[in-house]
């Protein structure tokens, strides 16, 4: 409890993780499915991070922005997840294998191609650099929210940020002069 202005006390309001994962469940997992690159590894990541933020909830509740610690749990999972032997590796599938799961309603081909081409680069980045990247163009995050997540200065984000970029502009260039 805090003193009122009228030295009366008032007592703080917890968010309820209940009425926290309501709001944010899907945007976490898309989240989640972008740094894994696979739904169900994602699926897996969120629920471990979930179960250990219901049992430091009373913490973790306190906070201005538990939405954000959250992606900063699911983005130190991911780390630390991809450190070990059970994590899947992104790889492309052959177009066989696309060609055989795909809609018969028309030629998604641009699509898929693009897609992979996306995924191709980005599991190429340093997953610091994948995560800022993420972080910012797909989850909409300013820098500020990105350093909360990732426990780092703003400074430090713009610095990844710059040089995914400069290795993705590099990558394009490179493979623009392979095609000629």
């Amino acid at each position: 409890m805090t003193a009122g202005v009228d030295s009366t006390p008032v007592p703080i309001v917890e968010p309820e993780l209940d009425d926290l994962v309501r709001v944010h469940l899907a945007g976490l997992l898309r989240y989640a499915t972008v740094l894994t690159g696979d739904g169900h590894t994602a699926a897996d990541l969120v629920q471990e991070v979930l179960l250990r933020a219901h049992v430091r909830w009373h913490r973790i509740a306190l906070m201005a922005r538990p939405d954000l610690y959250l992606r900063r749990m699911v983005t130190n999972e991911h780390l630390s997840w991809r450190r070990r032997w059970h994590v899947r590796t992104i790889r492309p599938a052959a177009d066989e294998v696309l060609a055989a799961h795909a809609d018969s309603h028309g030629d998604h081909a641009h699509g898929v191609v693009e897609e992979d081409a996306m995924w191709g680069h980005l599991e190429r980045l340093p997953p610091r650099q994948r995560t800022v990247l993420v972080l910012r163009y797909y989850e909409g995050l300013s820098d500020a929210e990105i350093a909360e997540v990732l426990g780092t200065s703003p400074a430090t984000v713009r610095s990844h940020a710059s040089r995914a970029l400069a290795t993705l502009r590099d990558t394009d260039l490179s493979t623009r002069t392979e095609k000629r």
